[in-house]
């Protein structure tokens, strides 16, 4: 029998890249989204990528802190684990507004919890972030380096860890897989699915591709007087695929273990500068990117990369693509959806 397994946020950017690579693994998946930040054409275009499969994934709309919702999206199927995406990630978003980020990021996560142990699913993947490392002092970033945020979605993803921690403590049934995400980029090879951030993107590749596609005049480089190869700050690019693999691999881990709770780093391991980042995008699209260089925005940092070695001994997995194939995936995607799902061919 195919195991089911319910995805919050499951429209979301990370969310339906997960999503397609869990279908076409064989799993049943149920998505749940309030589409605050996301889209249904995603969706969509995840079942036709997933063709035979397709089947196996359904959706409901619904907000995490509805909890009568939620119910009725258990007690109509039997779960065997959970995948959590659901939330808010907007770092200066979080800062304006702390009360809307604890709002939905903790209240939501905590209903969900409640109705899990209520129906007997105690399985849990909780997406977690590196921001948990605050501004860590030394690279790599291993997964027990103290914890600290600098933001208020930031101590979500942090105050969430415990409440997980807490939970299992509490209740030696759960199997709770932490994963600490760096910093996401690339799309499907396909180009169907990809990144559509509402707004003015807050992360670097989005930005670019803006750039590239001409919705935008310029890129702006926060700090170019770091003490790092080129000046620019570095970070931990990691393909979208590979962490959708990585989700997949830490189900494994929960199905076939008796793990209690546990955390692991996604990240390649390596460290790329802004400088590098953008170089790469403009050889892999043809387009010049222009920069204009700007002081450093307080409170970022100035090298962050992850220590794989965990997830690569634990979870036997490992990222596959460097930053040509995420460079080459995000540029397939943005030239097919210069703006993104809102795109006025966005049917297909």
């Amino acid at each position: 029998m195919a195991k089911s397994i319910l995805v919050t946020g499951g429209a979301g950017y990370i969310g339906s890249h997960t999503v397609l690579q869990l279908l076409l693994c064989g799993f049943k998946v149920v998505v749940i989204d309030n589409l605050d930040n996301s889209s249904e054409i995603a969706l969509h275009r995840v079942k036709k990528l997933a063709a035979q499969f397709s089947t196996n994934l359904s959706f409901h709309q619904v907000d995490l802190r509805d909890k009568s919702a939620l119910e009725m999206v258990f007690s109509s199927t039997k779960f065997d684990a959970v995948i959590h995406f659901a939330g808010l990630k907007a770092v200066g978003e979080s800062v304006q507004k702390p009360l809307l980020y604890y709002n939905n990021n903790i209240i939501g996560t905590v209903n969900l919890l409640e109705v899990m142990s209520a129906h007997g699913c105690k399985t849990l993947v909780f997406s977690s972030s590196a921001t948990v490392y605050g501004w860590p002092k030394e690279v790599p970033c291993t997964e027990e380096f103290p914890l600290s945020a600098a933001n208020p979605y930031g101590r979500t993803k942090l105050f969430i860890e415990e409440i997980c921690r807490d939970v299992q403590n509490s209740d030696s049934e759960w199997k709770i897989i932490l994963l600490r995400y760096f910093n996401p980029v690339g799309a499907h090879p396909s180009g169907h699915i990809g990144e559509d951030p509402r707004g003015v993107p807050n992360n670097l590749m989005p930005y670019v591709q803006q750039v590239a596609v001409g919705r935008r005049p310029h890129l702006t480089v926060y700090g170019t007087d770091y003490n790092t190869k080129d000046g620019t700050g570095v970070r931990d690019y990691i393909h979208v695929v590979d962490l959708a693999d990585g989700h997949i691999a830490a189900l494994q881990k929960l199905f076939d273990s008796n793990i209690a709770c546990e955390v692991y780093n996604l990240g390649t391991g390596k460290g790329t500068s802004v400088l590098e980042m953008v170089a790469a995008f403009e050889k892999a699209s043809g387009k010049e990117i222009p920069l204009e260089m700007a002081g450093r925005r307080p409170g970022d940092a100035e090298v962050v990369y992850a220590s794989t070695e965990k997830a690569e001994r634990e979870l036997n997995w490992k990222a596959k693509f460097g930053i040509d194939e995420m460079c080459r995936d995000q540029w397939n995607w943005a030239s097919k959806n210069p703006y993104g799902y809102g795109s006025p061919d966005n049917e297909d």
